[in-house]
């Protein structure tokens, strides 16, 4: 199972880009997962649906399940937040995990730059060696692959190289002037 972040700050276009290609990843034959870490509160069913109810009662875990999908919610009830790591033991086995977010563990990762609401913001890659390559709107000082942030194709075929081990220097797509 390979593991592959897609980090950027926020609104740099990250679901957008990871929403284009994993349906090119899926296509191309690959059983793919993913796991976004959530900065604030979030809620994953509805108050007052009984999966909610369980969960208010004390429940440490509750899932769901139906004959098109099943969720399994945990409540950490005071506990620390699990790593990136025993989050990822969580998974069937797959081809790729994508992860979004944990932009600082030590997991190979394709940065997202978007040149408008990135600005102010500095590039995670000059600091940041677990960066393999770059997704963005504009040309970047950098050795490391180059891909236009609206080349689903790219910058999946460097993923299908990724899982396959050939995450070489593949050729570099053309990046907006």
């Amino acid at each position: 199972m390979k593991i592959l972040g897609i980090a950027g700050y926020s609104g740099s276009g990250k679901t957008t880009l990871i929403e284009k290609v994993v349906p090119l990843l899926v296509e191309a034959g690959l059983r793919v997962s993913l796991i976004k870490h959530a900065h604030h509160a979030f809620e994953v069913d509805q108050p007052g649906k009984d999966s909610w109810r369980h969960r208010q009662a004390g429940c440490a875990e509750v899932l769901v399940s139906s004959s098109r999908r099943w969720a399994l919610m945990g409540e950490l009830r005071g506990e620390r937040e699990p790593t990136l790591e025993e989050q990822l033991r969580r998974f069937s086995p797959c081809d790729l995990v994508i992860v979004e977010g944990w932009k600082f563990d030590p997991i190979p990762r394709i940065e997202v730059h978007r040149s408008g609401s990135d600005a102010r913001r500095p590039l995670l890659f000059p600091d940041d060696p677990h960066v393999i390559a770059v997704a963005t709107d504009e040309p970047l000082d950098t050795r490391l692959p180059q891909f236009d942030i609206d080349d689903a194709r790219a910058i999946a075929a460097f993923i299908r190289d990724f899982v396959a081990g050939r995450e070489g220097r593949p050729r570099l797509a053309a990046v907006p002037d």
